[in-house]
């Protein structure tokens, strides 16, 4: 049995200094018995949508970009909405809440008018069976519940903050940590 669920947010602590996962927030998606898979939230790419996914740029929500979803597959998409009825619309799995994943193959037709929210990562990060718990153990994640405005807020770069603040008080304390060690 896993500790995380899908709709947690793993948060990195400012220990986890790899590259990938610094101040990252990701959203976990799967928990399997293959392990944990998800997404980077708060990593825009350079990439312009409309090279690599035309037929969705009308879809998408500001600021209408590609996000770096992690390491993982960075030449595959997943495709996060908010389905606007209760009902689930063809080609979407429920996360949690009103999120959930959006198959890329749907005809944009049947997506039109059906999501509030679509967001587009390319890549994914992803954890062996045993390897998140470990991460977890070490004090390189913090796991909290996600929020709608997690996934399809506009503050991609306050995100990791933002999520540490509303966390109890020893969570919390990190969100106002800085590079500058002397300002600590």
């Amino acid at each position: 049995m896993s500790i995380v669920e899908p709709g947690d947010l793993l948060i990195s602590h400012v220990t986890l200094r790899d590259g990938w996962f610094d101040d990252a927030v990701v959203l976990v998606l799967d928990v399997d018995d293959g392990g944990v898979l998800g997404v980077v939230l708060n990593r825009l790419t350079d990439v312009d949508l409309a090279e690599v996914l035309p037929q969705w740029v009308d879809q998408v929500s500001p600021p209408g970009r590609l996000y770096c979803g992690g390491p993982v597959s960075p030449n595959g998409a997943i495709c996060l909405a908010s389905a606007i009825d209760d009902d689930e619309p063809p080609g979407w799995r429920r996360v949690f809440d009103r999120v959930g994943l959006l198959h890329l193959d749907t005809p944009v037709e049947l997506v039109a008018g059906a999501y509030d929210h679509i967001r587009i990562f390319a890549g994914y990060a992803g954890w062996s069976p045993g390897q998140l718990e470990s991460e977890i153990a070490r004090d390189a994640w913090f796991v909290a519940r996600a929020r709608y405005d997690d996934v399809f807020g506009l503050d991609h770069q306050g995100l990791w903050r933002s999520t540490l603040r509303r966390q109890k008080p020893e969570v919390a304390v990190w969100s106002t940590w800085t590079a500058d060690s002397g300002s600590n």
